[in-house]
Order: C-alpha cells, then sequence, then structure tokens
C-alpha cells in the first residue's frame, strides 16, 4: 500500500483530500501543527468508512523537529505521494507589514515545502514513482492587495515545483501546483457576499473542497503519469 503524507490535513481543504487519497487505497498520514484533535477527527472518519490513516503532528516551519518527526515516519517506509497544504496568511498591505508578518508566512509555506519535501525526495526516488503536489492559491498567481507575503509564498512554491519537476523527471516522480480560488469556508463565507461571488466568479459560486481533492487525487494517480510542472487553477473561471 502507498503512503501519502498530506500536511495541513487538518484543515477544510486538507481533510477533504486526505479523505480522498485514502478512499483511492492510499495509506494516509494526516498532519496537523495547532490543531491536533482535528487530525484525529479526520483520522476516525476515514477509519470508519473502512480505510487506512494515521495522525502526525510537528511545525514544518521547525526544520529540526520536522527532520526528527520525518525520520520516524520514514522508519515505516517511503512516502510516494506528498501533499503540501500547510500554509498561512497574515494579510495587512505592504506599507503596515511588519516582519514578523513576512517571516511567519514565508517560514510555513515556502520552508514548510523545503523542511518537509527535501528529507522525503531520495526514499521516494528509491521507489522510482512518487507524485509532489503542492497546494498553492490564485492569489499565487494573480497576485492580492494586502497579502504580499502570501502571494510570495505561493508564487515561491510555483518556482519550486517547475525546478524540482525537471530534477526528478526521471524518476518516475511528478510535481505539480494545484491553485484554488474562492473555496467554500466560514473564511470565504465572511469575506465574500453573494454579490461579490457574482461579479467575480464567472461560475456564480464559490467551490468546495471536495473538488480540489478531485484534482489531487487525480494528479497523484497513475494516470496523470505524463503531467509535471505545471500549475493547475481552479477557480470556476476567475483566470
Amino acid at each position: 500500500m502507498k503512503r501519502a503524507l498530506v500536511t495541513g490535513g487538518s484543515g477544510l481543504i486538507g481533510a477533504a483530500i486526505c479523505e480522498t487519497l485514502a478512499a483511492e487505497g492510499l495509506h494516509v498520514l494526516v498532519h496537523a501543527h495547532q490543531k491536533p484533535e482535528r487530525a484525529r477527527q479526520v483520522v476516525e472518519k476515514i477509519q470508519s468508512d473502512g480505510h487506512s490513516a494515521e495522525a502526525v503532528c510537528f511545525d514544518v516551519s521547525d526544520r529540526k523537529a520536522t527532520a526528527q518527526s520525518l525520520k520516524k515516519i520514514l522508519a515505516s517506509g517511503p512516502i510516494q505521494v506528498l501533499v503540501n497544504n500547510a500554509g498561512t496568511h497574515e494579510d495587512a498591505p505592504l506599507a503596515g507589514m511588519s516582519p514578523e508578518q513576512w517571516d511567519n508566512v514565508i517560514q510555513v509555506t515556502l520552508n514548510g515545502f523545503y523542511n518537509v519535501t527535501q528529507p522525503l525526495l531520495l526514499p521516494m526516488i528509491g521507489t522510482r514513482w512518487g507524485r509532489i503536489i503542492s497546494i498553492s492559491s490564485i492569489t499565487g498567481v494573480a497576485g492580492n492587495r494586502g497579502q504580499t507575503n502570501y502571494a510570495a509564498a505561493k508564487a515561491g512554491l510555483h518556482g519550486a515545483s517547475q525546478s524540482l519537476s525537471k530534477e526528478v523527471a526521471s524518476r518516475g516522480i511528478t510535481v505539480n501546483v494545484i491553485a484554488p480560488g474562492i473555496i467554500l469556508s466560514p473564511a470565504t463565507e465572511a469575506h465574500f457576499s453573494a454579490t461579490d461571488v457574482n461579479n467575480l466568479i464567472p461560475m456564480k459560486r464559490k467551490g468546495t473542497p471536495q473538488e480540489i481533492a478531485h484534482v489531487a487525487a487525480f494528479l497523484a494517480s497513475t494516470n496523470a503519469s505524463y503531467i509535471s510542472g505545471q500549475i493547475i487553477n481552479v477557480n470556476g473561471g476567475m483566470l
């Protein structure tokens, strides 16, 4: 059974990805940092559906702690599907953005990509098969006022993924990015009115976490073996 690690698996999109990958027959490691109880709930849901999962907890922005956690994970075998979904945002206009707001977002989203992906690469390469998928945002593609730090971190994922895809292409490993638009969540409910949705999204509705999960599951499958180095926009036609 192939093993998948989904960072930020305790969030709405992460949980949907975990559940979908588990339903496809993978053993899923559901990662969390600040909400380990939520990761355990996702695991319980997956197991109640008859699938395989376990919870793991570490801070992706802490390189040493992440390395220690991944060493334990790798003791049970390689990770062949990695979904880099962990991220955060601390919005502010750049003129008023503190160094901490800049650093925190870069540390979790971009440095977290390195901290998790790099230790898993050689074991994955050894299997001659792997899928690395990072969850970005429409902000990383088009930018957004008040999110310079977030846009920089997400756009950094794009360049890193496109470069990495070239390094591992001959080893049976694909590397891709999914860039969601406005997805149903308590946060988007608070920030986007029905009028906003109607004006911004050609499809006139928000996406669902499950719609992102289905794309991730496809990219993680053998059916997507010739797709690599791509930024896949899932945004209802916004771009």
